[in-house]
């Protein structure tokens, strides 16, 4: 017995001649996503004790433009994550979505319900200190390397 099926993956390709063949695109890449993390969910797929406990910011952000529009929620454990992940790509209008917008969570050590804009400027401060921190290295390695020329 079936409790969920795609769409996507049942429907046949377009004939590779027509005008409709087309590449997959991001939102193709993001609904089988969606649908495989809903298919273990209800496989019964567990989580580790790390996923269920671990902070995870929603953030949104543009793949046309690479600009960020920052953390727009704040939650506890995976499936959590998902859900908000499911909620914003579902209320997302198509012309929002046309127009490049898209939704990704990552982990965090935020405390979950923060508020949002908080929660960006600090994952924005904590990037920046990764960012030097990383680019200092390389310039050590550089020196390093040029003085046994």
């Amino acid at each position: 017995m079936r409790l969920f099926s795609s769409p996507l993956i049942r429907a046949r390709p377009p004939n590779p001649g027509s005008s409709l063949c087309r590449t997959e695109s991001d939102s193709d890449i993001e609904r089988r996503k969606c649908y495989y993390l809903l298919r273990n969910a209800i496989n019964g797929v567990s989580l580790t004790r790390e996923e269920t406990s671990a902070s995870y910011v929603v953030i949104r952000h543009n793949i046309r433009t690479y600009q960020s529009a920052g953390v727009v929620e704040v939650v506890k454990g995976r499936q959590n994550a998902d859900a908000a992940l499911r909620k914003f790509m579902e209320c997302q209008s198509p012309s929002d979505h046309h127009e490049g917008w898209r939704y990704f969570f990552e982990k965090t050590d935020l405390k979950a319900g923060m508020d949002p804009a908080e929660a960006t400027r600090l994952r924005q401060a904590h990037l920046e200190s990764r960012e030097s921190k990383a680019e200092q290295e390389t310039n050590v390695l550089g020196d390093r390397r040029g003085t046994f020329d």
